[in-house]
């Protein structure tokens, strides 16, 4: 509605100049090459590294696992500055090493970026579902002939797509949405020139415009991503979990699963550290120690309730959509993913419209912080749980119910529990996501708030590198225990 007022608010003559700018085709076309691209990148790197370490005899699996978790905690914005920061004639690379890399930028720096901050979203995805998968269906494949890839073509990869699907939207979604890396890369997208328009241009009709076109594009990738997953079935007659598929051995091939696993963890991993580090030993970081504390404090105590409320939102609309699908339940779950489509600084303004004339006594108050969280981060405790649940068979539910069990006691006892994976990765999701999160605490959080974000942010667009880097790590280490904890619980069932 905001976005809808915002955009009528101009003469026809206005509107049709805006509407048919030459500027905005190109917008479009940047925006889907580097979407594509970024889905690419992310499969690439996701795809080997849920299998190797959850299907192969590799050594260390639950440290790599670990590890690779580790970009999730890193906003785009801090990991653009990283590859900057890292590259050129003064990056940190050469005056340690005295070796000049190429400085990134444009549609290939950002892609690059973009592909190391939201390839855990896939890998996460296809880690549970594999972790998921029912060996029998293999043995079987082998019992009637099927060679190893083709057992792997079609059995194993087609019960990974929901998990795929899920991880595409999201990791799309955030390409569709981010600003801060594109916009030191020096690639126009459309969620840069909205950001622009709003912050500099101060033309909130030509903003309002480039939103909905953004909306209507989400629109577009939730109604796909909705078609290919709506006649699919994936769940199983077996009970979940009641063994584990025996692991791949890798022979020949376990010198370039390990290469592949440790040129990932150099590249996403130890590249941005060294330069956060490097950057951090040239100034005094004990100085910001009672600051970082506070936002620390800040952003824990907004972004927990913020994962637990979304994920309880998210469990009974990805339930209703598939135990009881019709139109109004699939309508609701793929509306969950609206508050993620609108752009963040958009969606803060409009909440910011909306308490000031309905209720003014929530203005910058940690509800509606928490509220703006809960909406904005819903869509990414959809997916996990629903992979989970496609691989959740119904006829446990009917015989609970057929033994006497109520509907409630089987969904608590029966279906929940088959749940735990998928759950505990929305937590997960929305916690970091929160904590990264910049426009909304920027415009929503109450008077003398402190947060990560918007500390880490205002140093780094100064290019204080020096007193970042705290925070950066802090963002870091909280976001790796909270990943840490989950994936050492899921490596128990292995």
């Amino acid at each position: 509605m905001y976005l809808v007022i915002r955009a009528l608010d101009a003469e026809p003559a206005t509107l049709q100049a805006i509407l048919l700018q030459p500027r905005n085709v190109v917008l479009f076309v940047n925006t889907i090459l580097l979407t594509v691209a970024v889905i690419i990148g992310s499969l690439m790197i996701a795809m080997p590294l849920a299998w190797l370490t959850t299907r192969c005899d590799i050594h260390g699996r639950r440290l790599f696992s670990v590890l690779g978790m580790f970009p999730l905690a890193m906003p785009a914005y801090l990991m653009a500055y990283c590859y900057i920061a890292l590259s050129g004639s003064y990056g940190s690379f050469a005056q340690v090493f005295s070796i000049t890399l190429p400085r990134l930028g444009g549609f290939w720096g950002a892609a690059l970026v973009l592909s190391a901050c939201n390839y855990p979203y896939l890998y996460l995805n296809l880690r549970s579902a594999m972790l998921g998968l029912d060996p029998s269906l293999e043995e079987v494949a082998k019992s009637l002939g099927q060679s190893r890839w083709n057992t792997l073509w079609r059995v194993i990869l087609p019960q990974l797509l929901p998990a795929c699907y899920s991880g595409f939207l999201l990791t799309g979604l955030h390409v569709l949405n981010d600003f801060g890396a594109v916009s030191l890369m020096g690639y126009e997208t459309f969620s840069y020139a909205i950001y622009r328009q709003y912050m500099a241009g101060f033309d909130r009709t030509y903003a309002a415009w480039l939103a909905l076109m953004l909306i209507a594009l989400t629109g577009l990738v939730l109604l796909l991503e909705g078609y290919l997953l709506r006649k699919s079935r994936f769940d199983r007659t077996t009970a979940v979990g009641s063994r584990r598929a025996r692991r791949v051995q890798l022979g020949k091939w376990k010198i370039p699963g390990y290469a592949f696993l440790v040129g990932q963890v150099f590249c996403f991993v130890v590249l941005p550290l060294f330069t956060l580090i490097f950057w951090g030993l040239q100034g005094d970081s004990w100085s910001v120690w009672p600051r970082l504390l506070e936002a620390a404090w800040g952003s824990t105590r907004a972004s927990a309730p913020a994962a637990v409320a979304a994920t309880c939102l998210a469990l009974p609309l990805v339930y209703w959509s598939l135990r009881a699908p019709s139109r109004l339940t699939r309508f609701m779950e793929r509306a969950a993913y609206m508050g993620y489509a609108v752009p963040s600084l958009a969606f803060a303004l409009a909440l910011i419209f909306f308490t000031l004339n309905v209720i003014p006594v929530l203005y910058q108050s940690m509800i509606i912080l928490v509220f703006a969280y809960t909406m904005r981060f819903v869509a990414e405790a959809v997916g996990p749980i629903r992979s989970a649940l496609y691989q959740t068979s119904p006829r446990l539910e009917e015989a609970g119910r057929i033994l006497g069990y109520g509907w409630t006691s089987v969904f608590f006892f029966v279906t929940l529990p088959l749940l735990r994976n998928g759950i505990l990765i929305s937590l997960a999701f929305v916690f970091v996501s929160a904590m990264k999160e910049l426009p909304l605490t920027f415009l929503l959080s109450p008077l003398g708030f402190r947060s990560l974000a918007v500390d880490l942010w205002g140093l780094v667009d100064e290019a204080l590198f020096a007193q970042a880097a705290p925070y950066a790590i802090t963002i870091l280490t909280i976001s790796a225990v909270f990943t840490s904890m989950l994936l050492l619980r899921e490596t128990r069932q292995e």
